[in-house]
This record gives C-alpha cells, sequence and structure tokens, in this order.
C-alpha cells in the first residue's frame, strides 16, 4: 500500500516546522467526542496573527497497543 501524496506533502510540512522550531502542543477538545486530546501543530504567521496548523493527536495510553501497520491481522 502506497502512502498517499498529501500525507507525503503534510509530513514534509511537518518536518520543516519541527527543523524550524515551530512545532506546538496544544490542549484542545476533540469536536466529535468532547474529549480532550493533545494535538501537534504547525505555527506559522499571517503578519496578523499567528496560525496553528493542527497534524494529529497524541496516542493515549500505550500506543504500541493503539496502532498497527495496515496489513496485519493483529
Amino acid at each position: 500500500m502506497s502512502i498517499p501524496d498529501h500525507a507525503r506533502a503534510n509530513f514534509q510540512m511537518l518536518l520543516r516546522a519541527a527543523a524550524d522550531g515551530n512545532l506546538a502542543l496544544m490542549e484542545c477538545t476533540d469536536s466529535e467526542t468532547g474529549e480532550t486530546r493533545y494535538v501537534i501543530c504547525a505555527v506559522g504567521n499571517d503578519d496578523v496573527d499567528y496560525v496553528f496548523t493542527p497534524f494529529g493527536h497524541l496516542a493515549e495510553g500505550n500506543p504500541f497497543e493503539a496502532y498497527r501497520p495496515a496489513g496485519s491481522s493483529t
């Protein structure tokens, strides 16, 4: 399975933000569940305000239990 172009582009943006020191960890509320999430964001500036681009949230608990590679059965 190939990783889609949009995911690769977002990952490259995340790497650039990390290299430039422009990452933030923000406490947010999940819009569907209302649960608190800790979200990794790139920080930009549009000459007036800061702009936070969310990339994803940190896994709660043990991430090795939360995720498995695509195509694996267990």
